[in-house]
């Protein structure tokens, strides 16, 4: 059975950007250090788990293709599916080893497409937060993967906002770093 994980570092208070987005936009003011675990050794097992070919496909949605410019990755980032979430058709976009596949039916038919080919291998939802709560929402969501950083942002994007009544959770892992605690939690409903 393939695994839906929902993955995204955020900060103390649950912000997954810093504020003023329209004055620094992408992360925010102050929003660089939610991603500082990034530069640590291992940063790319504990957020897909490319050590451990874990990861068979991501979704996540325009904005952050837009923002991030697909990664602008020579060769190619994850070297695997990315299932980008949108109300704006688009052709594929084949970057070395990486394909973005366009989806316009929402994240759940997203999720869906990622599962058909992750196999036995995860699927990571990575955002933004607007991707996350749907996912939430709609009960896709079998594991929730948070980057912790050690600040308070105290305003940015909010990542757990309107998810219509609790989610109850199960602590799976806590691996401590220097600039995150990486929690991981199953979701029980």
């Amino acid at each position: 059975m393939t695994l839906v994980e929902a993955n995204i570092s955020m900060s103390l208070d649950g912000f997954v950007t810093g504020p003023n987005l329209d004055r620094y936009p992408g992360l925010g003011e102050g929003g660089d250090v939610l991603h500082a675990w990034i530069e640590e050794d291992r940063s790319m097992d504990l957020a897909i788990g490319e050590e451990r070919q874990i990861a068979g496909a991501v979704v996540t949605s325009r904005k952050v293709y837009d923002e991030t410019g697909g990664w602008e990755a020579e060769g190619g980032f994850y070297r695997l599916p990315v299932f980008v979430v949108t109300h704006r058709p688009h052709e594929v976009v084949v970057k070395g080893e990486t394909t973005f596949t366009f989806v316009t039916g929402g994240v759940k038919h997203a999720v869906e497409q990622a599962i058909a080919v992750a196999g036995d291998r995860r699927v990571h939802i990575m955002g933004g937060a607007g991707i996350i709560r749907q996912a939430l929402a709609a009960g896709l969501v079998d594991e929730l993967f948070l980057h912790v950083a050690p600040v308070i942002l105290n305003g940015g994007t909010r990542l757990f906002e309107h998810l219509g009544g609790p989610i109850m959770l199960e602590r799976a892992e806590v691996v401590e770093s220097r600039h995150a605690t990486h929690l991981r939690y199953r979701v029980l409903n």
